[in-house]
């Protein structure tokens, strides 16, 4: 797998933007937390950037670049990867 390397971006109301790149492929993505999820996994809104981060980690083990969606809802990622929280929250 290539090295991969992203940026992000707080863009405020819990919103943040990812350019991601993999030395092939660019893509620019945006997260979306809320108050109850970051309540539900234990992460206060300082270390809401980190959340976003171990996302883009979690995810890069799921799919490549090009599959990520534009927009990226936490809750979905909660719903859809039966992994995803035990994964974030044990890194705490």
């Amino acid at each position: 797998m290539p090295v991969e390397d992203y940026d992000i971006e707080d863009q405020g109301d819990l919103q943040y933007v990812v350019r991601l790149s993999d030395g092939e492929e660019d893509a620019e993505v945006w997260f979306r937390l809320t108050p109850s999820v970051l309540e539900q996994l234990g992460v206060g809104t300082d270390d809401a950037a980190d959340l976003v981060a171990e996302t883009v980690d979690f995810l890069r083990k799921h799919q490549e670049i090009p599959d990520f969606p534009d927009m990226v809802e936490i809750e979905d990622v909660l719903a859809t990867y039966d992994d995803y929280e035990p994964t974030v929250t044990r890194r705490r």
